[in-house]
């Protein structure tokens, strides 16, 4: 039997939150629930109970009406709403701390360090949203950042929402383009906005680029301006533009707006590789209560804790990072390459700021290990308690990582969901082990299930679409400018009928945890079997001469044959030799049917702007089709290395 890679403590579980929350909760009902897998089914068959459980043990700052229900509608997906008696402000809720504990700790690449206290942070948020409130700024008014992850940005975002503005984000590196394309959708009336930026050792200029997006936003009001690169810097050709540090009253305390848990929030995106990007909007509610279930009683958060994302403000990361301010824990944010100026910038900071929740992407890791670091050699990691991962499968190989050079007794918990939930369909517990390659557990309260073809649920150990049966309270409001429903519907739910389906190619373990193979629209099918990118991946990418690698599906002889295209570390060659270890690896370590039937080298692989390899993109190229949106990809040049190569026309 595979033996777990940790394993808590009986004082861990005991001393967790979710343990009091369970004791709690089988109190005050008189129920038995001995373990995890107990206090999920119970989450699943009453969800209205659990919910409000949540709410109290969380202490959501609300109001309600005596005999409102938990939710209505409660069958329907979509159609169900949450605490419809229930008026909040999500603000408030991030900002019940009032003392001189640091809030927000900022930290860039170039060593740049600031420090928010608690207190510090309410008045900051009082005076911008004086600002906001004396502009004429409303309830479901839009307010933009096109900003870096600096602690203005969550400053504006808390003075929109304590107002019930809607507040979206993009970072610094999306082209002009792909900024225009998301908030020319939504027509804000404010934008707060950097000088610039500095990433790799590079100071870049933004203002130009700024200019040209203000051109394309006829509705920006107003335009506030950070300098990053210089204190004041110039905003010749920024129309409407003031300084950050003149908006508003810094006599105005901080007053909340309570209104109703469906009132909108954030507005996410998604990727746009393959149309326009679909502008996903969030109620604060919903999100206030799914971060406070995962943060408190998934990642075990509490105020001596020291939290910390690699995220840009592009990346729902950045939103569900923020919201730890609610626990009163010590929130880090980071601006700059992980990489510069060396591999162990972010340990360094790490170690510096007692860091005990770090979190960061699958990549970083691998890349990390590539690198040849040993973070647990060079570095004092005594806070750490918990190290997060997602934004594509974390490989096997990263697990050993992990424990052998990171640190041996840490709860590594890969998590997944993703920007349409702004939160995870499975992810950590402290109360269960870590077993390699998998994810320890569906989130409370969330009905996650594996469904075939044909919407039947499979067992433990067949792959299949990763689905959820029931509502939650983080499902979107529905998408910006869909009167009626009709692209929030195809999006989620016209493949089953009242579920969920993610998009994700997943299965559930004996164990209860979950694997998850890729996303399910960039599954291959040779031969009709189904198979997860992922599941290449991980193998691949243990072999030394692999930098990175990208794989996809070409249409063949009518069937579809698995092409591999790998980036090579700095002197590695893709000779004869190289092309047989990794066949030999993969039929060894997958089956036969995972390997390549053709393996090309290319210098760079295209990326999405919060990281992730574009598979379909790089399908499209191959088969001549156009790849839209190309201003949602970090690096488009990339893709004229996939275009007609000779190896593939025989």
């Amino acid at each position: 039997m595979t033996q777990p890679l940790w394993t808590p403590s009986a004082e861990r579980m005991a001393t967790s939150r979710v343990h009091a929350f369970m004791r709690e909760l089988a109190l005050r009902r008189d129920l038995e629930l001995p373990d995890y897998a107990a206090l999920h089914r119970f989450s699943i068959d009453h969800p209205a109970a659990f919910w409000r459980a949540v709410v109290a043990f969380c202490g959501v700052v609300c109001e309600e009406s005596a005999d409102a229900p938990a939710v209505s509608d409660a069958g329907r997906m979509p159609g169900a709403r949450w605490f419809p008696g229930m008026t909040l402000n999500f603000a408030e809720n991030l900002l019940r701390h009032d003392d001189t504990r640091t809030a927000l700790q900022f930290v860039s690449e170039a060593g740049h360090e600031e420090a928010l206290s608690y207190a510090e942070l309410r008045a900051e948020v009082g005076r911008v949203a004086a600002g906001l409130r004396a502009g004429g700024i409303n309830p479901g008014d839009r307010v933009a950042a096109f900003m870096p992850n600096r602690p203005e940005t969550v400053i504006l975002m808390l003075a929109a929402a304590s107002i019930g503005a809607v507040f979206s984000s993009c970072s610094p590196d999306f082209g002009i383009s792909g900024v225009l394309d998301r908030f020319g959708q939504i027509e804000p009336r404010v934008l707060l906005c950097c000088d610039g930026y500095v990433y790799g050792g590079k100071r870049i200029d933004t203002r130009a680029r700024t200019a040209e997006i203000l051109a394309g936003l006829p509705g920006i009001e107003r335009v506030l301006v950070v300098g990053y690169l210089e204190a004041r810097p110039a905003l010749d050709g920024l129309a409407n533009a003031e300084y950050w540090e003149d908006f508003g009253s810094r006599d105005e305390p901080p007053r909340f707006e309570r209104l109703p848990f469906d009132h909108p929030l954030y507005i996410m995106y998604s990727s746009g590789t393959t149309g326009a990007p679909k502008c996903i909007v969030h109620g604060a509610g919903g999100t206030l209560l799914q971060h406070l279930k995962e943060l408190v009683l998934h990642v075990d958060l509490d105020r001596d804790d020291a939290i910390f994302y690699f995220t840009t403000c592009g990346w729902m990361m950045w939103n569900w990072l923020v919201s730890s301010l609610a626990i009163g824990a010590r929130v880090v944010l980071f601006d700059g390459s992980p990489f510069a100026p060396g591999p162990r910038v972010l340990w360094d900071m790490a170690e510096r700021h007692g860091v005990s929740v770090f979190g960061t992407s699958a990549k970083y890791l691998a890349a990390l290990e590539k690198a040849g670091e040993r973070p647990g050699r060079s570095h004092d990691l005594s806070r750490l308690r918990t190290l997060l991962s997602t934004g594509s499968p974390l490989l096997p190989a990263s697990y050993d990582f992990v424990y052998r050079d990171i640190h041996p007794n840490i709860q590594l918990a890969s998590i997944s969901g993703g920007t349409d939930i702004i939160s995870c369909f499975a992810l950590g517990t402290p109360l269960l082990p870590v077993f390699r390659g998998e994810l320890q557990a569906p989130g409370l309260g969330m009905a996650v299930a594996i469904f075939d073809e044909h919407g039947q649920a499979l067992p433990a150990g067949e792959a299949g679409e990763l689905v959820c049966t029931q509502p939650f309270p983080s499902m979107p409001l529905g998408f910006w400018n869909d009167p009626d429903g009709q692209r929030y519907h195809d999006a989620y739910f016209a493949r089953f009928e009242n579920t969920w389906c993610h998009g994700d190619w997943a299965e559930l373990t004996p164990r209860g945890g979950l694997v998850i193979h890729g996303r399910s629209d960039a599954t291959l099918n040779p031969g009709g079997v189904r198979i997860g990118t992922a599941e290449i991946y991980r193998q691949v990418e243990k072999l030394t001469e692999i930098a990175e690698s990208i794989v996809v599906g070409q249409d063949w002889e009518g069937d579809v044959r698995v092409v591999l295209f790998v980036r090579l570390q700095p002197g590695a060659e893709l000779d004869d030799r190289l092309r047989d270890s990794i066949r030999r690896q993969i039929r060894d370590h997958a089956t036969p049917r995972h390997v390549p039937a053709r393996i090309l080298a290319v210098p760079d692989i295209p990326r999405t702007l919060s990281g992730k390899i574009v598979e379909l993109a790089v399908r499209n190229v191959l088969h001549g089709r156009p790849v839209k949106n190309l201003d949602a990809l970090a690096n488009p040049q990339a893709l004229e290395h996939f275009r007609d190569r000779p190896e593939l026309a025989d």
